[in-house]
């Protein structure tokens, strides 16, 4: 399998759920907070033909995407989590579960966080479409 076909299977980048906006709403915290605290995230999510936004409190932005998707009606729960520094960004690997079926996925990015959301959003729409 060749680089571009690996991408085209693993990285799905078109598909009915899709991501757009994402963003982490809470103002700067004070230093004096002892142990992990919740952080609010908003996100604008697709599912088909519907769009709308999303919120979540959670621990960081792969459980919020996890809590906004099965909010939405999509059930995808991270088996495996993988990230390395490519050549070309931040890649990382993800293996999840609807439940009935695993998938693996890609996700590609500058961004440690973006590449991560990406790799779910693509584990989504591999389960989806199965």
């Amino acid at each position: 399998m060749s680089y571009d076909e690996f991408r085209s299977t693993y990285a799905v980048t078109s598909g009915p759920v899709r991501l757009g906006q994402w963003e982490c709403t809470d103002a700067a915290r004070p230093g004096r907070t002892l142990g992990p605290q919740a952080r609010n995230y908003r996100a604008t999510i697709a599912v088909g033909d519907h769009i709308s936004t999303s919120t979540a409190a959670a621990s960081g932005p792969v459980a919020a995407l996890t809590a906004m998707l099965y909010d939405r009606g999509v059930a995808l729960e991270l088996l495996k989590f993988h990230q390395v520094d490519s050549g070309d960004g931040i890649a990382t690997f993800v293996c999840g579960t609807d439940g009935s079926a695993d998938e693996w996925a890609m996700g590609l990015s500058e961004d440690a966080t973006e590449s991560a959301l990406r790799a779910m959003i693509a584990c989504a729409n591999r389960l989806v479409s199965r």
